[in-house]
């Protein structure tokens, strides 16, 4: 697994993607180099870049777009706001065809930046959860079926929140003990060939 708490916030607007991604390159040749079955990067401001990275390295890389998308496709999921970071909205992460991605205002984009800051600063975080809550809540009575939470930040923030969301952690842990069992299946399945 490839943590990026902080890593995020380095990714800069208007840089050259491979900049953004250098960060991770270094990492995840050396977990390459393990020769695991899978990486798993929990980040999903990264997925922004996962071609750039998949292609230095032989190993592949959970998508975690793709699973996100199986997951709304799976539990019929037309519309969904998308919060998380500047970059995992504008950049279009989840994105998808058929599927109605409802995005905060530029002006919520900051404030949800904002709240994200604040409380993993630890400073007013009930205020932090409910201001968040509140813009989750307002795009959910226009029509959103569902929030992503496109920030593993969001994920821990609103955890004990009752609304329809994804938590893209969850996504990420279930395909990654999906892909377990399908290799441990394969290795009986070899071993008794």
């Amino acid at each position: 697994m490839e943590n990026s708490v902080g890593k995020s916030n380095k990714v800069v607007e208007g840089v050259n993607p491979l900049l953004k991604a250098v960060a991770y390159i270094k990492g995840l040749k050396e977990l390459d180099g393990f020769k695991p079955d899978f990486i798993v990067m929990i980040c999903n401001t990264i997925h922004l870049y996962i071609n750039i990275l998949q292609n230095q390295i032989k190993t592949p890389i959970l998508d975690l777009k793709e699973e996100i998308k199986n997951h709304l496709e799976i539990n019929n999921i037309k519309s969904a706001l998308i919060i998380g970071t500047p970059n995992t909205i504008s950049q279009g992460l989840y994105r998808f065809d058929n599927i109605k991605s409802i995005e905060p205002t530029n002006e919520e984009i900051s404030k949800l930046t904002g709240l994200i800051f604040n409380f993993n600063k630890g400073i007013e975080k009930n205020k932090q959860i409910q201001e968040t809550k509140n813009i989750c809540l307002k795009y959910l009575h226009q029509g959103a079926e569902t929030v992503i939470l496109g920030c593993t930040e969001f994920a821990v923030m609103l955890s004990n929140e009752d609304f329809p969301k994804i938590n893209t952690i969850d996504v990420l842990v279930n395909a990654t003990i999906e892909r377990f069992q399908i290799l441990k299946s394969n290795s009986r399945s070899y071993e008794n060939g």
